[in-house]
């Protein structure tokens, strides 16, 4: 078992880093350094280096998880909440065109990162995605919650509410609502989670299509009745 180090729950900024030898080392000294010249173009840069700092954080917080050095609610919370902070940070025009994507700017800044680019892609914490079995008693008020949830969900598809900023964020409660209530596979339950990836990789105002949008409530029928079906 290793050592539990507790994972900070929050993006430091990039300048608590030590700094990297192989990147340091391409540096010249006899270039000039480009300064800000304005507070947008300052802003602009802090930003990128946050966004630097969420991915190098959201790195070691995988591979934390996976060698069991925090407990699973920690990880939750502090995966989240990095999530969260990337996509505010993108949600700026300026940044988002200075960015480009997250394969560009790793090429940019030579970053590998793989954990951290899996997760940003899946745009979920591994908890959410894939839960872990629990012996907790199921209780009604989660039913409730969960049913609802699918519910929400299906009535926004029907009032032709298409865009990425209404349907993820009902879309990610579907699931968390869910995994309250169960940890079994059901039917649809995989196509819950591939359509929370599509939906993480559009922009923000981007709207899936009518032929998505049919698809997409077929799939959620499908996946209402298959976690009723847990519930028997």
């Amino acid at each position: 078992m290793y050592p539990s180090v507790r994972q900070p729950a929050y993006a430091p900024t990039p300048y608590n880093y030590p700094p990297n030898p192989s990147l340091s080392s391409r540096i010249s000294l006899d270039e000039e350094v480009r300064l800000a010249t304005s507070s947008a173009e300052r802003d602009l840069y802090d930003s990128l280096a946050e966004i630097y700092s969420v991915i190098v954080t959201l790195d070691a917080l995988e591979k934390a998880y996976i060698k069991d050095s925090v407990t699973e609610a920690e990880y939750t919370e502090a995966c989240d909440r990095l999530l969260k902070q990337y996509k505010a940070i993108l949600s700026d025009e300026t940044v988002l065109r200075e960015f480009v994507d997250l394969e560009t700017f790793k090429r940019e800044w030579d970053m590998e990162c793989p954990r951290a680019t899996e997760r940003l892609r899946i745009g979920l914490p591994a908890t959410v995605e894939q839960p872990t079995p629990s012996n907790a008693g199921v209780t009604g008020a989660a039913i409730a919650e969960a049913t609802q949830d699918f519910i929400t969900f299906l009535d926004a598809l029907k009032l032709n509410l298409l865009a990425k900023d209404s349907l993820h964020p009902l879309l990610s409660d579907v699931i968390q609502s869910v995994n309250k209530v169960t940890d079994r596979d059901f039917e649809g339950r995989g196509k819950i989670v591939q359509w929370l990836i599509t939906l993480n990789q559009m922009k923000a105002t981007e709207e899936v299509t009518e032929d998505q949008a049919r698809e997409l409530s077929f799939d959620m029928e499908r996946a209402y009745h298959g976690f009723k079906s847990t519930l028997k």
